[in-house]
């Protein structure tokens, strides 16, 4: 898969500048009071750990970790927040899923769907393109100099995939053992960037021009832009020589 990029890998070069937009710390607080609705103790609470994993990755200050703890426990604005999962086609017949947290679902609804039909998409219903993605654990782990040697001593470990991008090598293994394989992956000297639950394409898209790459490109923008969307999942595949020439 060298050479190639897709939705997860591009997404790791905006965290800049959501940081700077100061995007980043509003949309983990809502993801981190959903997930400790499961329990408020990480140590029993998987989800609320990769959750709170990612805040301290990006320097979320403490204080709102822990606020956003207590609106699950029954803090203003928490009850309020649910999770809404969307599927749709977008742009050159991409299939997209994209999970949500909103305190009004039918703002979001309508907020998402037009931003599918803006760029010649349009929604579909629950079900519509899940089955072509699988539930897998995504390590994000930095890019050594050596990567190929990187990669044959993952996969030693008992990975399942190992993709790589251009600053980075996205490992997936069974979202049963996510937290197994990251304690691996450290314990073999792997610098982890960041951990998360993920669809999985089956299949990809390839985009065969800059043209309709850009629009690809500035659909998922478009989408990535909007305060209730928390994860997007795509099935597209841009060549790199082809994501070079990409005007956005």
């Amino acid at each position: 898969m060298s050479g190639h990029s897709k939705w997860s890998t591009i997404k790791h070069q905006k965290g800049a500048t959501d940081l700077k937009k100061g995007k980043v710390f509003s949309k983990l607080a809502k993801v981190i009071t959903i997930a400790a609705r499961e329990g408020t103790d990480p140590n029993t609470n998987f989800k609320l750990r990769l959750e709170m994993e990612r805040a301290k990755q990006v320097n979320m200050p403490k204080e709102n970790i822990e606020r956003a703890i207590a609106k699950a426990r029954g803090g203003t604005g928490g009850e309020q927040l649910e999770k809404v999962v969307y599927e749709g086609f977008g742009p050159e017949g991409i299939s997209v899923i994209v999970e949500t947290t909103t305190d009004n679902r039918n703002r979001t609804t309508a907020a998402i769907k037009n931003l599918f039909e803006r760029m010649g998409g349009r929604l579909g219903g629950p079900g519509s393109v899940a089955y072509q993605f699988q539930p897998m654990g995504l390590i994000t782990v930095e890019k050594g100099p050596k990567p190929e040697e990187q990669i044959l001593a993952m996969i030693d470990l008992g990975v399942e995939d190992v993709e790589e991008a251009t600053d980075v090598l996205e490992v997936y293994v069974s979202s049963a053992n996510l937290s197994k394989f990251k304690e691996k992956l450290e314990a073999s000297g792997f610098k982890i960037l960041e951990t998360e639950l993920v669809q999985q394409p089956k299949n990809e898209v390839k985009i065969a021009n800059a043209e309709k790459a850009a629009k690809v490109l500035k659909f998922m923008d478009l989408l990535h832009e909007d305060d209730d969307v928390q994860k997007i999942y795509a099935n597209f595949d841009i060549p790199e020589e082809i994501l070079k020439n990409v005007k956005l």
